[in-house]
């Protein structure tokens, strides 16, 4: 966490480290707002510190964050998050500066909520023998927030663009419009990849799709929380190009999924060949369920019920 705790304040730092070391090491996310209590979360609930965080110390985060330097934060400060050295990502809340409609950026940011990125090299292995077969399967991965499904989307693409001794590696595609998968700094990525890896960072996934599709030729493309219409419709467009996706999507589960309008021509199309549905029922990463193209449960799946 030295590339966390380098951007906070010494005696938030110091509140931190008084943490027993088990429980540093479960932390998910270093909430920080302005005049309240420090919060970290720890599988899902709550430990608040007796650090309370001040104006001085906000500023201070976001100096460290910026680099002293402000004005190149522009376009992060539009989307609301930073992505920092190690890859972890660092949302912010405050006041919204909109122009024409659209937001420009944020001000008097008051909240941070860094959300510590971990890989977990190898917990995509034991899909090999379901997501694989003479190629990668079309996959949505399913689950509510914090549940690892870009934890799990990394390691697939580490997996996809390294080989194994039961796969070849192919050349693969990330399209990181949250920078999450990769967590690129400057454009590169801070997570272990194979060498056949190409990543648009920052990109909109309909977009980045067709961008992937034409400019590097993937054989498999990696993306995360789709969700609009758009992203629906470059989905199929990739399909039709023969390329292989693997995918997620906030929900609890497919039924509640298939209620989606944006996602409607999905399941029209029938595309995806497994729905891997993810829990925290025994911490992040549970497979609760595994569903073939014909919406049956695939057989065996029950042997990597956790990953």
């Amino acid at each position: 966490m030295n590339e966390i705790t380098e951007v906070l304040p010494e005696l938030l730092r110091d509140a931190i480290s008084a943490v027993p070391e088990e429980a540093r090491r479960d932390t998910e996310e270093i909430r920080i707002r302005v005049d309240r209590p420090v919060e970290l979360i720890q599988k899902g609930q709550p430990l608040y510190l007796s650090y309370v965080c001040t104006a001085g110390d906000a500023q201070l985060i976001l100096s460290r964050l910026s680099n002293y330097s402000m004005y190149t934060l522009e376009e992060e400060l539009k989307k609301g998050y930073i992505t920092i050295r190690g890859g972890h990502r660092v949302g912010l809340a405050g006041r919204v500066i909109v122009e024409n409609g659209a937001v420009k950026g944020l001000r008097d940011i008051t909240s941070f909520n860094i959300r510590i990125a971990r890989e977990k090299l190898g917990i995509a292995e034991p899909l090999i023998p379901f997501l694989w077969k003479e190629n990668w399967l079309n996959t949505l991965i399913i689950g509510p927030p914090q549940t690892g499904k870009t934890t799990l989307l990394r390691d697939l693409a580490r997996l996809s663009s390294t080989g194994s001794k039961r796969i070849p590696a192919k050349k693969t595609g990330i399209v990181d419009e949250r920078s999450e998968i990769a967590g690129c700094l400057r454009g590169i990525p801070q997570h272990s990849f194979g060498r056949r890896i190409d990543v648009l960072d920052a990109c909109p996934k309909a977009e980045g799709l067709m961008m992937m599709i034409r400019s590097m030729s993937p054989d498999v493309i990696i993306v995360d929380e789709i969700g609009r219409m758009e992203d629906s419709q470059a989905l199929l467009e990739a399909l039709h190009a023969g390329v292989s996706v693997i995918v997620s999507a906030h929900g609890w589960d497919m039924k509640d999924l298939v209620k989606r309008p944006s996602l409607k021509m999905l399941w029209e199309e029938n595309v995806f060949d497994r729905y891997v549905e993810l829990s925290r029922r025994r911490g992040p990463g549970t497979i609760s369920r595994m569903y073939g193209k014909d919406g049956e449960p695939v057989p065996h799946a029950e042997s990597v019920m956790t990953c």
